[in-house]
């Protein structure tokens, strides 16, 4: 069986990169964020990122909003929370295009050669806006977070499943991409501009102007001269690419996967749980928020509640009263028995490595440091 519920302490001891994965409407913002929290009031300087453009996680920490530069939350920020924070909490957005500009910058061969690529259109398009593009490029920023020593604990809040699954591909993706036959042979066109049909013959030739009719010279040539500008520094991105794919895999990282106790979204860690393995990744957590328990004491029939209800106002007890009060106690009994039931099934198709924890539903919304730490005490302090 999994470790008991409230020990994820141990992975912010033993690893540096903290990955939260899950489907929409979870709590996995609220989980990266009070998991960052308990580790900054713990003594960590503590980075939180973000790849979606919600303001949930800026809500979550106090902040305005969060844009692609770390900003801190403030001491005086905690203080008014009543708590104390020994460490450094900052939050970020990962920022894909200013990332894509940062390499381009750092290793292209000359400023003209710079130059030439941040101002062509076609790579303005695909830093930007091209699928695929963004999440690599998100990638590459964490990559060069971790190279920063400020960090001792980087913990990224990830998009809903199937975007967080390309954003953990997009490494390899960019290196089949980098050696497709189809930028090959692009290269091989622009590097032989004058000479075209000696080197892809008529049949390539005639294909090339063809596309140049559907999309226009002047696009075609942009993307040519987009290609030939990036031919230099695609060796560059193969190999950081095959660098950031083997540190997901490595155990500097830790994937934390997040659900609600509804069968569907269970179902859905454990497809994470599977395809992470597949992937070479290891699932090192499941945190389930929301969490119903069954409340020792509670009525469980009509005299058991008949017995309760003598302790209410007298004009609590008349009939129609216990009615509606059985109907609420069975309902809220059900619904705990059954999540109870499923949550103890769920276990046991978990491997044993897994640290396994549970989040109890509390009244009110997680939307401050204070309601945060409550929720960061259920995951981090040993039950």
């Amino acid at each position: 069986m999994p470790t008991s519920p409230g020990h994820l302490s141990s992975l912010l001891e033993r690893h540096r990169i903290l990955v939260c994965l899950g489907s929409g409407g979870v709590g996995k913002t609220t989980t990266a964020a009070a998991i960052a929290l308990e580790a900054a009031m713990a003594g960590k300087r503590v980075l939180c990122l973000t790849v979606d453009p919600a303001r949930r996680l800026a809500t979550s920490l106090g902040m305005t909003g969060i844009r692609g530069r770390a900003q801190p939350v403030s001491p005086e920020h905690f203080q008014r929370q009543g708590l104390e924070c020994k460490g450094e909490l900052w939050a970020m957005m990962l920022d894909p295009k200013t990332t894509f500009d940062t390499l381009v910058t750092r290793h292209a061969s000359s400023a003209a050669s710079q130059e030439r690529i941040l101002a062509n259109p076609f790579y303005r398009y695909i830093s930007t806006s091209l699928s695929g593009t963004q999440e690599y490029m998100a990638m590459e920023q964490l990559y060069m977070l971790r190279e920063d020593p400020r960090w001792d604990l980087l913990v990224l809040d990830t998009p809903p499943t199937a975007n967080a699954l390309d954003f953990l591909e997009a490494p390899q993706r960019l290196v089949q991409a980098v050696d497709s036959p189809a930028i090959r042979w692009l290269l091989q066109w622009v590097e032989g501009q004058g000479r075209t049909f000696d080197l892809l013959g008529r049949g390539a030739n005639l294909l090339l102007k063809g596309i140049a009719r559907f999309t226009g010279g002047a696009f075609l040539m942009q993307v040519a001269d987009f290609v030939a500008g990036m031919n230099e520094l695609f060796g560059g991105f193969r190999q950081r690419a095959e660098r950031v794919g083997a540190i997901l895999r490595s155990d500097e990282v830790a994937f934390c996967l997040v659900s609600s106790p509804s069968p569907q979204s269970t179902g859905e860690a454990l497809f994470l749980s599977r395809r992470l393995a597949q992937m070479g990744m290891r699932s090192s957590a499941l945190v389930v928020n929301g969490v119903h328990p069954l409340a020792e004491g509670a009525p469980r029939n009509r005299s058991e509640l008949q017995e309760l209800s003598s302790r209410l106002p007298a004009p609590l007890q008349h009939s129609e009263s216990l009615d509606r009060l059985q109907g609420v106690y069975e309902e809220e009994f059900s619904r705990a028995r059954g999540e109870s039931k499923g949550l103890r099934e769920l276990r046991t198709q978990l491997p044993s490595s897994l640290v396994y924890a549970e989040v109890p539903a509390f009244a009110h919304d997680v939307h401050d440091l204070a309601s945060l730490h409550r929720v960061g005490r259920a995951l981090i302090v040993p039950a």
